[in-house]
């Protein structure tokens, strides 16, 4: 879980200070940075796991993945920032597989984690250009000073639950030194009692972190386990819709794919939860779905022992059994999320763009309600039927702000400021005043009125000739045709505007 995130240099996120509950709904207007945000998350999430360049060119740019690494430092002009840095605060499970199938288990489970990139320059081969690491840190925080860092209300047990482990003198990874003497350090999970191992930094392709097993350090292997988990969803029509083999993953695809294998298998990965039968599984995600399109009785899958082939049916209340490749858009990516929240084994962090596409406005608080439900219930303890799990998710709609929790809303606004000598325009994610949020000594920012207001009333009115500009400030309407929200017969119905000064 991650609960604070401090984004430097990376493309216009600059001095950037986010902290995260277990539902998060960021707001802002289409190119403010949004979407920078969660690619820095899945930055993050690449660097645990790969090269530094393969981390690097996963990253989307406006023209799909990324080809020059130098576009993910933040650039004014032509002149583009030396570094970029990320510190990051997360709960991480207690336990973890490395890739010999060897189990680790946390001295601590609440952990800082430090990363300093540099762009390293080939004058003579331009493709040989690449990124280095200035600085590699995990560190420990100690459960006495969890009150001062986790700042969302918990209950005792989740805490108890959740953050465990013992006071620790040292890092689990250090760096020590200069220049091309530069060494990172993994250290032993008992501290100075162990001979830590010394790596030189200079031309090191990958984080310590992701190179780690649990013989070495089962902390630091468990911290890459729960970033690597890190992903986000874009579920495609087409994956949803396509039958699995036998053999195919039992784990939901960040595109959706391999739908109708995870849950045709969750009756198995459940059998030490509340609910050990497939009908009963089946029957909670056909009411889900249900909150969504009324059509709706049941939902199976079908077992073709002759192709060897498992489809997504839902039945309607008719008893008309409907194929997954029959279903709309938007009830496949709600079917998907409703299978993601009863399976115990999608943890860690799951990022969701625009999660009101191909959703009826009328049905947009249902899904809000799916995906809170998705995420951890930080009033329950961590286990099989409520995982370290948080959902984030990014909107520019007015019907989606005006259903979100106030106290799970971020407002991305663009700010001016003074870099590299120029003068430019970053991003802020500000929270609402009275919020928990606002409780972090530094960093934190309360949104103006205004930005809200052009949410929440976003569309000018024909009959007060006044709307909201971009700043919140009321600017006179342009006269055109008629539209619905115009019609006299619906004024009364809409919400109140700001009257004309």
């Amino acid at each position: 879980m991650l609960t604070r995130l401090k984004i430097n240099g990376f493309k216009n996120l600059v001095s950037v200070d986010v902290r995260f509950g277990p539902f998060t709904c960021i707001a802002g207007a289409n190119g403010v940075g949004k979407s920078n945000l969660f690619d820095a998350i899945m930055f993050l999430s690449a660097l645990a796991e790969k090269p530094l360049l393969d981390a690097a060119k996963s990253v989307r740019d406006e023209e799909g993945r990324t080809s020059d690494v130098r576009s993910l430092f933040h650039r004014v002009g032509n002149t583009f920032a030396k570094e970029m840095s990320f510190e990051i605060e997360m709960i991480v499970p207690q336990t973890g597989i490395d890739d010999l199938g060897q189990e680790g288990k946390a001295s601590i489970t609440f952990l800082r984690y430090l990363l300093r990139l540099g762009y390293r320059e080939n004058r003579e081969q331009k493709s040989q250009e690449g990124l280095e690491i200035l600085q590699e840190e995990l560190k420990h925080i100690n459960r006495g000073d969890a009150n001062k860092n986790l700042l969302f209300k918990t209950s005792s047990s989740w805490r108890a639950s959740a953050i465990s482990g013992e006071r620790r003198g040292g890092p689990f990874i250090s760096t020590e030194g200069e220049g091309k003497e530069r060494i990172i350090k993994l250290h032993q999970d008992g501290g100075s009692s162990g001979k830590p191992r010394s790596i030189l930094a200079t031309n090191l392709p990958r984080t310590v972190l992701s190179s780690t097993n649990a013989a070495e350090s089962p902390t630091v292997l468990v911290a890459k386990r729960e970033m690597q988990s890190w992903q986000l969803l874009q579920l495609e029509p087409a994956a949803l819709r396509k039958p699995d083999e036998f053999s195919a993953p039992t784990k939901l695809g960040a595109n959706g794919s391999h739908l109708a294998s995870t849950l045709h298998h969750l009756p198995e990965i459940r059998k030490s939860g509340a609910q050990k039968d497939a009908l009963g599984i089946y029957a909670h995600v056909a009411n889900r779905l249900a909150d969504l399109i009324d059509d709706v009785n049941s939902i199976s899958v079908d077992f073709d022992e002759k192709r060897e082939l498992l489809t997504v049916e839902v039945t309607g209340r008719d008893g008309t059994p409907h194929s997954a490749r029959s279903l709309s858009d938007g009830t496949l990516r709600f079917l998907a999320l409703a299978v993601l929240e009863m399976d115990p084994e999608s943890t860690g962090i799951i990022c969701l763009e625009e999660p009101e596409n191909g959703i009826h406005p009328e049905r947009i608080p249902a899904m809000l309600e799916l995906l809170q439900d998705i995420s951890m219930d930080v009033d329950e303890p961590v286990g099989a039927d409520n995982p370290l799990r948080q959902v984030i998710i990014n909107t520019h709609s007015p019907s989606v702000v005006a259903q979100i929790p106030d106290d799970s809303l971020l407002v991305a606004e663009p700010i001016e400021t003074l870099l590299l000598g120029k003068r430019c325009k970053v991003v802020r994610f500000s929270t609402l005043p009275e919020n928990w949020r606002l409780e972090a000594p530094e960093g934190v920012h309360a949104v103006a009125r205004g930005k809200l207001l052009s949410y929440l009333n976003p569309v000018p009115h024909e009959e007060t000739g006044y709307g909201y500009s971009k700043n919140g400030v009321p600017q006179p309407a342009q006269k055109k045709s008629r539209r619905v929200i115009d019609r006299p017969d619906l004024q009364l119905s809409l919400p109140l505007v700001a009257e004309k000064p």
